[in-house]
């Protein structure tokens, strides 16, 4: 099976330009950067509650702490929600009324308690990315992308794989694309 691509800054600044044309952009834009600042899989970011996000004074957590029922190898793990993404989830929590604590954090006109389910939001990812004219890209491109990212910036396959979850280092290898600005940065080491 074909990887999903990897995008670039200007790549997923079309995406983020796209959703802002559409429905519920907030919300939107706020599963996108899950994925892409934090490395979430989609069936992750389906999972997250309103108390797996925001705390008891209304703000943004810095850590959120998935359990063994919301991963996939049903391993609890710790997501580190940076100062950037901190402020996209807080415009998203800031234009939707307060939920109930066990309530989807990313709702649906559908099922607003229940939210998205893992095939819905793949889908619903794919259709996201066509909209924005990016072929190959899928709801496993904004994990890909961060996980290349943050190796171009220098952080050890070791600290990827903790992020990632990944039980097995040879998983975490597979996620991190050389782009040609990174071979170009190894050459000029010599």
């Amino acid at each position: 099976m074909k990887q999903a691509k990897t995008l670039t800054a200007a790549e997923l600044r079309r995406v983020t330009d796209s959703i802002a044309t559409r429905a519920h952009p907030a919300r939107n834009r706020a599963m996108l950067m899950m994925t892409h600042l934090a490395g979430l899989r989609v069936g992750e970011v389906a999972q997250l509650t309103w108390t797996d996000v925001i705390n008891a004074e209304g703000r943004v957590r810095e850590e959120v702490r998935l359990n063994a029922d919301q991963t996939k190898g049903r391993h609890p793990r710790t997501v580190y929600i940076s100062p950037k993404l901190q402020k996209e989830l807080q415009t998203y929590a800031s234009s939707i009324k307060q939920r109930e604590d066990t309530a989807a954090f990313f709702y649906t006109q559908k099922h607003p308690r229940r939210g998205f389910t893992p095939n819905t939001l793949a889908q619903h990812f794919l259709n996201m990315y066509r909209a924005a004219g990016i072929d190959g890209a899928s709801s496993h491109s904004g994990r890909r992308t961060f996980a290349t990212s943050l190796s171009s910036r220098g952080a050890s396959i070791r600290v990827l794989m903790k992020i990632l979850g990944h039980r097995n280092i040879s998983t975490t290898i597979g996620y991190v694309d050389a782009s040609d600005d990174m071979l170009r940065r190894a050459v000029e080491l010599v």
